[in-house]
Protein backbone atom coordinates (compact mmCIF):
# COMPACT_ATOMS: atom_id res chain seq x y z
CA UNK A 1 0.00 0.00 0.00
CA UNK A 2 1.53 3.47 -1.03
CA UNK A 3 2.04 6.13 1.66
CA UNK A 4 2.08 9.70 0.95
CA UNK A 5 3.62 12.53 3.00
CA UNK A 6 1.16 15.33 3.22
CA UNK A 7 2.60 19.00 2.35
CA UNK A 8 2.65 21.31 5.85
CA UNK A 9 1.08 24.52 5.70
CA UNK A 10 1.69 27.68 8.47
CA UNK A 11 2.63 25.46 12.01
CA UNK A 12 -0.13 27.21 14.27
CA UNK A 13 1.40 28.47 17.72
CA UNK A 14 -0.53 27.48 20.64
CA UNK A 15 -4.05 28.72 20.66
CA UNK A 16 -3.75 30.43 17.51
CA UNK A 17 -4.79 29.21 13.96
CA UNK A 18 -3.62 28.31 10.41
CA UNK A 19 -4.56 30.62 7.43
CA UNK A 20 -5.63 29.37 4.16
CA UNK A 21 -3.11 28.48 1.56
CA UNK A 22 -3.20 31.08 -1.28
CA UNK A 23 -3.58 27.76 -4.02
CA UNK A 24 -6.65 25.42 -4.01
CA UNK A 25 -5.91 22.66 -1.92
CA UNK A 26 -7.32 19.58 0.10
CA UNK A 27 -5.68 21.57 3.83
CA UNK A 28 -6.58 18.71 6.81
CA UNK A 29 -5.77 19.16 10.13
CA UNK A 30 -3.86 16.34 11.78
CA UNK A 31 -6.60 15.41 14.49
CA UNK A 32 -3.46 14.15 16.91
CA UNK A 33 -1.12 17.12 16.75
CA UNK A 34 -2.49 19.73 15.19
CA UNK A 35 -0.98 20.82 12.43
CA UNK A 36 -2.49 21.83 8.95
CA UNK A 37 -1.08 19.65 5.82
CA UNK A 38 -2.35 19.75 2.53
CA UNK A 39 -3.35 16.59 1.08
CA UNK A 40 -2.58 15.37 -2.48
CA UNK A 41 -5.01 13.81 -4.27
CA UNK A 42 -4.41 9.47 -3.71
CA UNK A 43 -4.82 6.89 -5.93
CA UNK A 44 -6.87 4.03 -4.62
CA UNK A 45 -5.41 1.91 -1.15
CA UNK A 46 -3.05 4.54 -0.82
CA UNK A 47 -2.54 6.34 2.84
CA UNK A 48 -1.21 10.21 3.20
CA UNK A 49 0.39 10.68 6.65
CA UNK A 50 0.81 13.59 9.13
CA UNK A 51 4.38 14.80 8.64
CA UNK A 52 4.64 15.46 12.30
CA UNK A 53 3.00 12.26 14.09
CA UNK A 54 2.76 10.14 11.16
CA UNK A 55 -0.90 10.22 11.68
CA UNK A 56 -3.10 9.05 9.04
CA UNK A 57 -4.59 11.86 6.97
CA UNK A 58 -6.31 9.80 4.71
CA UNK A 59 -6.92 6.43 3.72
CA UNK A 60 -8.32 5.35 0.11
CA UNK A 61 -9.96 2.53 -1.36
CA UNK A 62 -10.74 0.60 -4.54
CA UNK A 63 -14.76 1.32 -5.29
CA UNK A 64 -15.21 3.21 -1.54
CA UNK A 65 -19.03 3.10 -1.89
CA UNK A 66 -20.45 -0.43 -3.42
CA UNK A 67 -17.79 -2.70 -1.44
CA UNK A 68 -18.51 -0.95 1.91
CA UNK A 69 -22.52 -1.26 1.00
CA UNK A 70 -21.90 -4.83 0.76
CA UNK A 71 -19.80 -5.70 3.58
CA UNK A 72 -22.08 -3.67 6.20
CA UNK A 73 -24.89 -5.39 4.79
CA UNK A 74 -23.70 -8.61 5.27
CA UNK A 75 -22.70 -7.25 8.74
CA UNK A 76 -26.30 -6.36 9.51
CA UNK A 77 -28.17 -9.59 8.22
CA UNK A 78 -24.98 -11.47 10.48
CA UNK A 79 -26.28 -9.57 13.41
CA UNK A 80 -30.18 -10.12 12.57
CA UNK A 81 -28.98 -13.76 12.47
CA UNK A 82 -26.74 -13.98 15.82
CA UNK A 83 -28.91 -12.17 18.15
CA UNK A 84 -32.10 -14.30 18.35
CA UNK A 85 -30.44 -17.59 17.35
CA UNK A 86 -28.79 -19.52 20.48
CA UNK A 87 -25.44 -18.83 21.70
CA UNK A 88 -25.18 -21.74 24.28
CA UNK A 89 -26.71 -24.45 25.92
CA UNK A 90 -25.97 -26.19 29.27
CA UNK A 91 -27.49 -28.99 31.29
CA UNK A 92 -27.08 -30.43 34.26
CA UNK A 93 -28.96 -33.58 35.85
CA UNK A 94 -31.84 -33.41 33.53
CA UNK A 95 -32.15 -29.63 33.78
CA UNK A 96 -31.25 -27.10 30.25
CA UNK A 97 -30.79 -23.70 30.03
CA UNK A 98 -30.67 -21.92 26.19
CA UNK A 99 -28.78 -18.50 25.97
CA UNK A 100 -29.19 -15.77 23.52
CA UNK A 101 -27.95 -12.32 23.25
CA UNK A 102 -30.97 -10.69 25.23
CA UNK A 103 -30.50 -13.90 28.13
CA UNK A 104 -27.20 -11.70 29.25
CA UNK A 105 -28.61 -8.32 30.06
CA UNK A 106 -32.08 -9.96 31.56
CA UNK A 107 -30.28 -12.31 33.96
CA UNK A 108 -28.22 -9.41 35.20
CA UNK A 109 -31.81 -7.58 35.65
CA UNK A 110 -33.31 -10.12 37.23
CA UNK A 111 -30.86 -9.70 39.64
CA UNK A 112 -31.01 -5.97 40.31
CA UNK A 113 -28.01 -4.85 38.18
CA UNK A 114 -30.05 -2.76 35.25
CA UNK A 115 -27.38 -0.56 35.37
CA UNK A 116 -25.01 -3.45 34.13
CA UNK A 117 -27.58 -4.77 31.70
CA UNK A 118 -28.20 -1.83 30.26
CA UNK A 119 -24.75 -1.04 29.59
CA UNK A 120 -24.14 -5.11 27.89
CA UNK A 121 -27.25 -4.29 26.28
CA UNK A 122 -25.87 -1.16 24.57
CA UNK A 123 -22.59 -2.63 23.75
CA UNK A 124 -23.54 -5.76 22.13
CA UNK A 125 -26.78 -5.04 20.05
CA UNK A 126 -27.81 -1.64 20.28
CA UNK A 127 -24.46 0.32 19.18
CA UNK A 128 -23.83 -2.56 16.54
CA UNK A 129 -27.00 -2.26 14.81
CA UNK A 130 -26.89 1.44 14.92
CA UNK A 131 -23.74 1.94 14.01
CA UNK A 132 -24.73 -0.58 10.54
CA UNK A 133 -27.92 0.64 10.10
CA UNK A 134 -26.44 4.26 10.08
CA UNK A 135 -23.69 3.37 7.66
CA UNK A 136 -26.01 1.42 5.29
CA UNK A 137 -28.96 4.29 5.32
CA UNK A 138 -26.02 7.05 4.29
CA UNK A 139 -24.21 4.59 1.59
CA UNK A 140 -27.74 3.94 -0.06
CA UNK A 141 -29.03 7.39 0.36
CA UNK A 142 -26.18 8.14 -1.58
CA UNK A 143 -27.00 5.73 -4.51
CA UNK A 144 -30.35 7.56 -4.57
CA UNK A 145 -31.40 10.14 -7.68
CA UNK A 146 -31.73 12.83 -4.66
CA UNK A 147 -30.50 11.94 -1.33
CA UNK A 148 -32.02 13.29 1.62
CA UNK A 149 -30.28 16.30 3.28
CA UNK A 150 -29.85 14.36 6.48
CA UNK A 151 -27.37 11.87 6.11
CA UNK A 152 -25.50 14.58 7.04
CA UNK A 153 -26.15 13.88 10.68
CA UNK A 154 -26.43 10.20 10.37
CA UNK A 155 -23.42 9.86 8.71
CA UNK A 156 -21.82 12.02 12.22
CA UNK A 157 -23.33 9.52 14.71
CA UNK A 158 -20.80 6.49 12.86
CA UNK A 159 -17.84 7.87 14.08
CA UNK A 160 -19.59 8.85 17.56
CA UNK A 161 -20.79 4.98 17.77
CA UNK A 162 -17.80 3.16 16.63
CA UNK A 163 -15.91 2.78 20.24
CA UNK A 164 -19.06 1.38 21.72
CA UNK A 165 -19.88 -1.56 19.26
CA UNK A 166 -17.62 -4.07 20.93
CA UNK A 167 -18.70 -7.33 19.27
CA UNK A 168 -15.31 -8.86 19.07
CA UNK A 169 -14.65 -7.68 23.22
CA UNK A 170 -17.72 -9.89 23.59
CA UNK A 171 -17.01 -12.87 21.44
CA UNK A 172 -13.69 -13.03 24.01
CA UNK A 173 -16.02 -12.85 26.63
CA UNK A 174 -18.09 -15.43 25.32
CA UNK A 175 -15.00 -17.75 25.34
CA UNK A 176 -13.71 -16.95 28.74
CA UNK A 177 -17.02 -18.44 29.69
CA UNK A 178 -16.99 -21.03 27.63
CA UNK A 179 -13.97 -22.45 29.74
CA UNK A 180 -15.30 -21.56 33.17
CA UNK A 181 -18.24 -23.87 32.55
CA UNK A 182 -16.56 -26.59 31.05
CA UNK A 183 -16.12 -27.43 34.98
CA UNK A 184 -19.40 -26.68 36.25
CA UNK A 185 -22.05 -28.01 33.61
CA UNK A 186 -22.24 -29.85 29.90
CA UNK A 187 -22.20 -27.01 27.10
CA UNK A 188 -23.38 -27.10 23.62
CA UNK A 189 -22.40 -24.25 21.22
CA UNK A 190 -25.08 -22.52 19.07
CA UNK A 191 -25.10 -20.93 15.95
CA UNK A 192 -25.36 -17.77 16.84
CA UNK A 193 -21.57 -18.35 17.62
CA UNK A 194 -20.95 -19.11 14.60
CA UNK A 195 -22.88 -16.07 12.99
CA UNK A 196 -21.02 -13.57 15.61
CA UNK A 197 -17.42 -14.85 14.66
CA UNK A 198 -18.42 -13.94 10.77
CA UNK A 199 -19.97 -10.90 12.09
CA UNK A 200 -16.59 -9.87 13.39
CA UNK A 201 -15.32 -10.35 10.23
CA UNK A 202 -17.12 -8.35 8.26
CA UNK A 203 -16.97 -5.67 10.46
CA UNK A 204 -13.31 -5.53 10.90
CA UNK A 205 -12.93 -5.54 6.68
CA UNK A 206 -16.16 -3.28 6.27
CA UNK A 207 -14.18 -0.08 9.11
CA UNK A 208 -11.24 -0.53 7.01
CA UNK A 209 -12.71 -0.32 3.38
CA UNK A 210 -15.03 2.76 4.57
CA UNK A 211 -13.28 5.61 3.27
CA UNK A 212 -15.32 8.67 5.08
CA UNK A 213 -13.30 11.08 3.75
CA UNK A 214 -14.80 10.36 0.51
CA UNK A 215 -18.51 9.88 1.90
CA UNK A 216 -18.48 13.55 3.05
CA UNK A 217 -16.84 14.80 -0.13
CA UNK A 218 -19.53 12.46 -2.08
CA UNK A 219 -22.02 14.41 0.03
CA UNK A 220 -20.07 17.87 -1.36
CA UNK A 221 -20.75 16.58 -4.98
CA UNK A 222 -24.09 15.45 -4.35
CA UNK A 223 -25.52 18.79 -3.07
CA UNK A 224 -26.29 17.32 0.22
CA UNK A 225 -23.79 19.49 2.09
CA UNK A 226 -23.18 23.20 0.87
CA UNK A 227 -19.07 23.80 1.78
CA UNK A 228 -17.07 27.22 0.55
CA UNK A 229 -13.57 27.28 -0.01
CA UNK A 230 -11.90 29.35 2.56
CA UNK A 231 -10.61 33.04 1.27
CA UNK A 232 -7.08 32.73 0.88
CA UNK A 233 -5.04 34.38 4.13
CA UNK A 234 -7.94 33.88 6.13
CA UNK A 235 -7.53 31.99 9.60
CA UNK A 236 -8.78 28.50 9.72
CA UNK A 237 -9.92 26.08 11.77
CA UNK A 238 -10.69 21.67 11.45
CA UNK A 239 -14.01 20.02 12.28
CA UNK A 240 -13.33 17.56 14.53
CA UNK A 241 -16.62 15.79 13.15
CA UNK A 242 -16.24 15.91 9.79
CA UNK A 243 -12.40 17.07 9.08
CA UNK A 244 -13.74 19.88 7.04
CA UNK A 245 -11.01 22.97 7.28
CA UNK A 246 -13.38 26.04 8.16
CA UNK A 247 -13.40 29.20 8.42
CA UNK A 248 -12.36 29.97 11.77
CA UNK A 249 -14.91 32.67 12.17
CA UNK A 250 -17.67 30.21 11.81
CA UNK A 251 -19.20 28.68 14.73
CA UNK A 252 -20.58 25.80 13.28
CA UNK A 253 -18.89 23.45 10.72
CA UNK A 254 -21.07 24.21 7.25
CA UNK A 255 -20.63 20.26 6.01
CA UNK A 256 -21.64 18.46 9.21
CA UNK A 257 -23.39 21.44 11.44
CA UNK A 258 -20.98 20.14 14.23
CA UNK A 259 -19.92 22.88 16.73
CA UNK A 260 -16.39 24.01 15.81
CA UNK A 261 -13.61 24.39 18.34
CA UNK A 262 -9.95 24.90 18.34
CA UNK A 263 -9.58 21.90 20.88
CA UNK A 264 -11.90 20.36 22.85
CA UNK A 265 -13.14 22.52 25.32
CA UNK A 266 -12.12 21.61 28.64
CA UNK A 267 -10.21 18.97 27.61
CA UNK A 268 -7.90 18.89 31.09
CA UNK A 269 -10.77 19.77 33.61
CA UNK A 270 -12.64 16.88 32.41
CA UNK A 271 -9.95 14.40 31.64
CA UNK A 272 -8.75 15.01 35.36
CA UNK A 273 -12.19 14.79 36.78
CA UNK A 274 -13.18 11.42 34.83
CA UNK A 275 -9.78 10.04 35.70
CA UNK A 276 -10.02 10.67 38.84
CA UNK A 277 -13.48 9.40 39.27
CA UNK A 278 -12.15 6.36 37.95
CA UNK A 279 -9.60 5.59 39.99
CA UNK A 280 -11.40 5.72 42.90
CA UNK A 281 -13.58 3.03 41.99
CA UNK A 282 -10.70 1.17 40.34
CA UNK A 283 -10.25 -0.70 44.25
CA UNK A 284 -13.65 -1.68 44.66
CA UNK A 285 -14.28 -2.60 41.63
CA UNK A 286 -10.57 -5.44 42.15
CA UNK A 287 -11.26 -5.85 46.07
CA UNK A 288 -15.04 -6.51 45.81
CA UNK A 289 -16.51 -9.60 44.47
CA UNK A 290 -18.19 -9.80 40.78
CA UNK A 291 -18.99 -13.33 40.84
CA UNK A 292 -20.02 -15.66 43.58
CA UNK A 293 -20.12 -19.69 42.84
CA UNK A 294 -22.43 -21.84 44.72
CA UNK A 295 -22.17 -25.12 44.49
CA UNK A 296 -24.88 -27.29 46.51
CA UNK A 297 -25.22 -25.11 49.12
CA UNK A 298 -21.64 -23.58 49.67
CA UNK A 299 -19.39 -20.96 47.62
CA UNK A 300 -17.56 -18.17 47.58
CA UNK A 301 -17.39 -14.86 46.02
CA UNK A 302 -14.52 -14.27 43.44
CA UNK A 303 -13.00 -11.24 42.44
CA UNK A 304 -11.41 -10.63 38.96
CA UNK A 305 -8.18 -11.30 39.99
CA UNK A 306 -9.53 -14.38 41.66
CA UNK A 307 -11.35 -15.33 38.43
CA UNK A 308 -7.72 -15.16 36.72
CA UNK A 309 -5.58 -17.58 39.29
CA UNK A 310 -8.96 -19.63 39.06
CA UNK A 311 -8.19 -20.11 35.11
CA UNK A 312 -4.59 -20.23 35.92
CA UNK A 313 -5.36 -23.50 38.36
CA UNK A 314 -7.63 -25.20 35.58
CA UNK A 315 -4.05 -25.40 33.62
CA UNK A 316 -5.77 -22.30 31.15
CA UNK A 317 -2.65 -19.75 31.72
CA UNK A 318 -3.49 -17.52 27.92
CA UNK A 319 -6.80 -17.34 29.27
CA UNK A 320 -5.80 -16.56 32.43
CA UNK A 321 -2.96 -14.16 31.15
CA UNK A 322 -5.57 -12.51 28.75
CA UNK A 323 -8.44 -11.74 31.69
CA UNK A 324 -5.28 -10.22 34.10
CA UNK A 325 -4.08 -7.91 31.45
CA UNK A 326 -7.17 -6.65 29.81
CA UNK A 327 -9.37 -6.54 33.36
CA UNK A 328 -6.33 -5.93 35.47
CA UNK A 329 -3.23 -4.31 33.69
CA UNK A 330 -5.48 -1.90 31.41
CA UNK A 331 -7.42 0.37 33.30
CA UNK A 332 -4.26 0.45 35.33
CA UNK A 333 -2.80 1.19 32.20
CA UNK A 334 -4.85 3.86 31.23
CA UNK A 335 -4.78 5.59 34.45
CA UNK A 336 -1.18 5.87 35.12
CA UNK A 337 -0.99 6.98 30.73
CA UNK A 338 -4.17 9.87 31.15
CA UNK A 339 -1.92 11.13 34.05
CA UNK A 340 1.23 11.11 32.28
CA UNK A 341 -0.18 12.69 29.24
CA UNK A 342 -1.99 15.57 31.60
CA UNK A 343 1.30 16.43 33.61
CA UNK A 344 3.52 16.60 30.71
CA UNK A 345 0.54 19.23 29.32
CA UNK A 346 1.09 21.13 32.32
CA UNK A 347 4.82 21.41 32.90
CA UNK A 348 5.46 21.53 28.97
CA UNK A 349 7.38 19.10 28.24
CA UNK A 350 8.64 19.14 24.58
CA UNK A 351 10.81 15.91 24.66
CA UNK A 352 9.41 12.92 22.69
CA UNK A 353 6.06 14.21 21.50
CA UNK A 354 5.73 11.45 18.71
CA UNK A 355 5.93 8.55 21.51
CA UNK A 356 3.45 10.58 23.51
CA UNK A 357 1.11 10.90 20.72
CA UNK A 358 1.55 6.78 20.14
CA UNK A 359 0.65 6.50 24.06
CA UNK A 360 -2.67 7.77 23.65
CA UNK A 361 -3.31 6.32 20.67
CA UNK A 362 -2.76 3.39 22.48
CA UNK A 363 -4.93 4.34 25.73
CA UNK A 364 -7.67 5.53 23.09
CA UNK A 365 -7.68 1.89 21.36
CA UNK A 366 -7.41 -0.75 24.14
CA UNK A 367 -9.89 0.59 26.99
CA UNK A 368 -12.61 -0.99 25.12
CA UNK A 369 -11.01 -4.27 25.85
CA UNK A 370 -11.27 -4.37 29.46
CA UNK A 371 -15.12 -5.64 29.25
CA UNK A 372 -14.23 -9.10 28.96
CA UNK A 373 -15.24 -9.80 32.55
CA UNK A 374 -18.55 -7.76 32.25
CA UNK A 375 -19.35 -9.80 29.27
CA UNK A 376 -18.34 -13.41 30.94
CA UNK A 377 -20.33 -12.24 33.85
CA UNK A 378 -23.47 -11.82 32.18
CA UNK A 379 -23.30 -14.84 29.81
CA UNK A 380 -22.59 -16.84 34.03
CA UNK A 381 -25.10 -15.09 35.66
CA UNK A 382 -28.07 -15.70 32.42
CA UNK A 383 -26.95 -19.95 32.20
CA UNK A 384 -25.62 -21.09 35.61
CA UNK A 385 -29.26 -20.99 37.30
CA UNK A 386 -30.00 -24.69 38.48
CA UNK A 387 -31.04 -23.91 42.05
CA UNK A 388 -29.05 -26.09 44.66
CA UNK A 389 -27.18 -27.91 42.12
CA UNK A 390 -25.01 -24.62 41.25
CA UNK A 391 -25.58 -21.15 40.74
CA UNK A 392 -23.98 -17.62 39.72
CA UNK A 393 -24.87 -14.88 40.97
CA UNK A 394 -23.46 -11.33 40.49
CA UNK A 395 -22.01 -9.03 42.38
CA UNK A 396 -21.61 -5.23 43.15
CA UNK A 397 -17.82 -5.51 42.06
CA UNK A 398 -19.16 -5.50 38.27
CA UNK A 399 -20.77 -2.41 38.45
CA UNK A 400 -18.14 -1.05 40.25
CA UNK A 401 -15.90 -2.33 37.25
CA UNK A 402 -18.01 -1.52 34.57
CA UNK A 403 -18.27 1.68 35.82
CA UNK A 404 -14.09 2.14 35.65
CA UNK A 405 -13.87 0.87 31.99
CA UNK A 406 -16.75 3.47 30.98
CA UNK A 407 -15.22 6.79 32.70
CA UNK A 408 -11.52 5.45 31.09
CA UNK A 409 -12.89 5.36 27.95
CA UNK A 410 -15.08 8.82 28.71
CA UNK A 411 -11.42 10.04 29.83
CA UNK A 412 -9.61 8.85 26.30
CA UNK A 413 -12.37 10.77 24.13
CA UNK A 414 -12.01 14.00 26.29
CA UNK A 415 -8.02 14.02 26.01
CA UNK A 416 -6.71 16.53 23.01
CA UNK A 417 -3.65 15.24 21.95
CA UNK A 418 -3.21 18.38 20.09
CA UNK A 419 -3.08 20.17 23.60
CA UNK A 420 0.94 18.47 24.17
CA UNK A 421 1.94 19.90 20.82
CA UNK A 422 0.77 23.02 21.87
CA UNK A 423 2.14 23.48 25.10
CA UNK A 424 5.57 22.46 23.69
CA UNK A 425 6.02 24.76 21.24
CA UNK A 426 8.02 22.42 19.27
CA UNK A 427 7.10 21.63 15.30
CA UNK A 428 8.92 18.34 16.27
CA UNK A 429 9.59 15.82 18.13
Amino acid sequence: MPCVLATPVMLPPPTTEATAPSAPSHLRECRDCGQFQIVPSLPPAARALCLRCDGVLRHTQHDPLRTPLALNLTALCLLLIAVPSTLMLVSTAGQVHAADMFTGPLGLDQHGMWELAAVVLFTTVAAPAAKLGCTLYVLLGLRAARPPSHLRAVFAWVEHLRPWSMIEVYLLGVFVAYVKLQVLVFIELGPALYALGALLLAMIVADIKLDSQFIWEEMDRRGITRTTPVAPGRPVIGCDTCGLVCDAGDMRCPRCDYRLHHRKPNSIARTWALGIAAAMLYLPANLYPVLTVVRLGAGQPSTILGGAEELLDAGQWPLALLVFVASIAVPMLKLTGLAFLLISVRVRQRGHLRDRTVLFRVIDFIGRWSMIDIFMASILVALVQFGSLVTINANVGAIAFASVVILTMFAARTFDPRLMWDAAGAPAP
